[in-house]
């Protein structure tokens, strides 16, 4: 009796490391799809890298105008992203998701860590309304149930950047439809 139950136990188990191990990629879309926001049909103000060649003069390396405060560092930062991916718990340039592209921009630019999801990332700063919104800011969406699910780096001129679920790294305009609706608040980087 006690081998029985013992070889049912092992074999239960195998059965379950076997379910455990089997399309984790399919059970992480299926988990992503709890958390991400709605796939936004938009077409992004800025979807590919800008290649330095078609950069005009006085414009940034993302192709916008730029003045003597602008932060290249951001712009350049953000331009090397373009194009990459939206992936679900994804970090780097195979896909990746919108707090994790936050915080490698963030790192990367200012050497400040952030928290590792849109939500979580509200500890890192202090609120503030869309009019006080400066380059380098955060920007801070929610989902249709009113959640917090999604985070941009405000950049200029009603511009951010973010790693959206339709387009992957793409800059988008606040004045869009969509993320005018959901826009919940900017966040300027405790320090």
């Amino acid at each position: 009796m006690f081998l029985c139950t013992v070889s049912m136990l092992l074999t239960g188990c195998d059965a379950l490391k076997s379910f455990m191990s089997r399309d984790l990629e399919e059970e992480d879309f299926i988990i992503g799809q709890l958390y991400v926001d709605e796939m936004v049909n938009e077409t992004p103000y800025i979807a590919q890298r800008v290649e330095r060649g078609t950069v005009a003069t006085g414009t940034n390396p993302l192709g916008l105008t730029y003045s003597s405060d602008d932060n290249m560092a951001l712009y350049e930062a953000v331009n090397s992203w373009l194009g990459v991916p939206y992936k679900y718990g994804g970090s780097d340039r195979n896909g990746i998701d919108c707090s994790a592209f936050v915080g490698t921009i963030y790192k990367e630019v200012y050497g400040v860590t952030l928290n590792r999801t849109a939500n979580d990332m509200l500890r890192d700063v202090k609120l503030i309304a869309k009019s006080q919104l400066k380059e380098g800011d955060l920007v801070f969406f929610t989902n249709s149930k009113g959640k917090v699910s999604h985070v941009g780096i405000y950049l200029k001129e009603g511009l951010f950047a973010h790693a959206s679920t339709s387009n992957g790294v793409s800059v988008s305009r606040l004045d869009n439809k969509y993320w005018e609706k959901h826009f919940y608040k900017g966040g300027r980087v405790k320090r």
